[in-house]
């Protein structure tokens, strides 16, 4: 009888080892059902141009398809494209404006993108970047108003110092968040200035 209790209750055993590993096959692990090479968003992870990454289960990390567009900014090329544009744009800038001589046109054009960076420092919120940009900013329209009134070469000088200034904001982030402006400009202040120049030595009169 001994041996028959002892076979009844291995019997039951069993059955409940069998029950519960049916339950348990009732519920599959999530990383079970995921299929190889599916692809998960890696929380808080973003490529170095601020593109979000995509992660497949094998760690494998690849980042989205670019447009052209997107490509050209995020390999730094956009804004100095640009540049070269709206440079020969400030540069024929007293054609719309015929009316002003082309010293006064250019030097509220140095004003004007001086100014730029005053809005700048107000976004970045710091006293002391606030303070040091406005101070640039009116060295510059000082150095414009000279221009208007005096020798064209000024005008230059002004141009070639501010996108000097922007080659500079572009390596220190002396001011924070200007992100792409200041290879933009820096590349606008040079074409104008070379073009100018060009005129000046070609006798091209800037004071009518």
């Amino acid at each position: 009888m001994r041996d028959d209790a002892k076979n009844v209750a291995t019997t039951q055993g069993n059955q409940v080892g069998m029950e519960e590993s049916t339950d348990a096959g009732d519920h599959p692990s999530p990383l079970r059902d995921r299929q190889p090479g599916s692809r998960r968003t890696t929380p808080g992870s973003s490529s170095p141009g601020g593109m979000s990454m995509i992660a497949d289960l094998d760690g494998v990390v690849r980042t989205p398809t670019l447009s052209a567009l997107q490509r050209l900014f995020a390999s730094g090329r956009a804004p100095l494209i640009w540049g070269i544009l709206w440079g020969v744009i400030q540069a024929a800038a007293p054609i719309g404006l015929w009316w002003l001589d082309a010293a006064t046109v250019y030097g509220m054009s140095i004003a004007l993108i001086a100014a730029v960076y005053i809005g700048f420092a107000v976004a970045d919120g710091r006293p002391a970047v606030i303070a040091v940009e406005t101070t640039v900013a009116g060295a510059f329209v000082v150095l414009a108003a000279a221009g208007v009134t005096g020798s064209a070469w000024l005008i230059v000088i002004g141009l070639v110092g501010h996108g000097l200034k922007d080659l500079w904001q572009h390596r220190s982030h002396f001011v924070a968040n200007t992100r792409w402006w200041p290879p933009f400009c820096m590349t606008i202040d040079f074409v104008a200035a070379a073009i100018i120049a060009v005129a000046i030595v070609s006798g091209v009169g800037f004071h009518q």
